[in-house]
């Protein structure tokens, strides 16, 4: 077995067990439900969604390509802590306007920590509750 295999395969058993138990946090076993905030990061750029579990759909996203976010970056680039927290800050004020209030927070594979709690971070000072 190569090393990359491997390393994908824990990867996804990672993501899978944490979106396992935020199902039974959220209340979608009990036909309820809050949205997912679910992040995915590259080494190049950092995205972000509130996703409808029960629907099926996306209510709300943003990303270091956003045009309105990309203006905003600091240092131009979107490979750092600041670039995250922005993403997140306009993250949190695109789903207040939608009426988003409460999430739940999937940091999939990735360890909260770094570009993933900059931006839970500030998606909190924004106003979602998670």
């Amino acid at each position: 077995m190569s090393r990359k295999k491997s390393t994908y395969s824990l990867r996804k058993r990672r993501s899978e067990r944490l979106r396992r138990a935020l199902r039974r946090k959220s209340g979608l076993y009990r036909g309820r439900g809050r949205p997912r905030l679910s992040v995915f990061r590259s080494n190049q750029q950092i995205y972000a969604q509130v996703i409808d579990d029960n629907a099926g759909h996306t209510l709300v996203s943003a990303s270091t390509l956003d045009g309105e976010v990309r203006k905003t970056l600091p240092n131009g680039k979107g490979t750092d802590k600041a670039a995250a927290a922005t993403v997140g800050k306009v993250l949190a004020e695109r789903a207040l306007a939608k009426g988003v209030k409460e999430v739940v927070f999937d940091r999939g594979p990735y360890l909260y920590h770094g570009r993933v709690k900059a931006l839970a971070d500030a998606a909190r000072s924004g106003g979602l509750q998670f």
